[in-house]
């Protein structure tokens, strides 16, 4: 009776995993979506990124209560309740990155609603947003394969953001001292800019949870030096 019970339970957590992975995906759309609306002022991919907000938050209270259910009636050890604590946790960054997205859409609305926006100052956001996206990509990938030097890469990219926000910053209030007038366009880009910053956070986090999985190590608020050691078991 062992081996039947034993394969629903791996059955359990693969389909845990499985819906997480769900959520990654309608989150990275949400990303995408939000930024080509930003450029482009397209009011009904907009409209779509906000209302996938709903979506996105169904499925962390959906994933939720399965792992509640799976800890009550298993009682998971080591490695596998590494794995639902990771679970767990990446679905709340996962929640606060379709948050961030949705942040992104509505202050797109706005500021195409005023048409004061010019391409130019639009162009500053688009590297960020890239990086961004590929970090989660990156990170889920990581623990769609457990691969914990992917994991570690993906935490080494979030100076490249930081370095990024800074330099749009610079950017933007070169542009304010310039024409004052600009200045509550340009206010509203920075907050659009701390959004991306933030996802970047986000999924930095989820590849710290795919570390923690495979290395049995809690690596965050660690030097990256170290962070790259633990991920290659040296």
């Amino acid at each position: 009776m062992t081996e039947p019970i034993s394969k629903q339970y791996d059955q359990d957590l693969e389909a845990i995993r499985s819906r997480m992975m769900q959520m990654g995906g309608l989150v990275e759309s949400q990303i995408r979506g939000a930024m080509e609306g930003f450029l482009d002022g397209n009011l009904d991919r907009i409209e779509q990124v906000v209302a996938a907000d709903a979506k996105v938050n169904e499925l962390e209270i959906a994933i939720d209560d399965d792992l509640g259910h799976i800890i009550v009636r298993r009682q998971p050890a080591a490695s596998d309740l590494r794995l639902i604590m990771a679970v767990s946790k990446t679905v709340t960054d996962l929640e606060r990155i379709g948050d961030e997205a949705a942040k992104v859409a509505r202050m797109a609305r706005e500021l195409h609603a005023t048409g004061r926006v010019r391409n130019t100052r639009l162009a500053t956001i688009g590297h960020v947003s890239e990086i961004a996206v590929g970090m989660l990509r990156k990170s889920l990938d990581a623990f769609a394969r457990l691969d914990a030097a992917a994991a570690a890469r993906v935490i080494g990219e979030d100076a490249a953001i930081d370095d990024e926000f800074r330099a749009i910053i610079r950017q933007l209030i070169t542009f304010m001292m310039e024409d004052p007038r600009t200045i509550s366009t340009s206010l509203n880009i920075v907050w659009v800019a701390k959004a991306f910053e933030r996802i970047g956070d986000h999924a930095k986090n989820i590849a710290e949870q795919v570390i923690y999985i495979v290395r049995g190590r809690d690596v965050r608020h660690t030097p990256l030096a170290e962070v790259e050691r633990e991920a290659l078991g040296r």
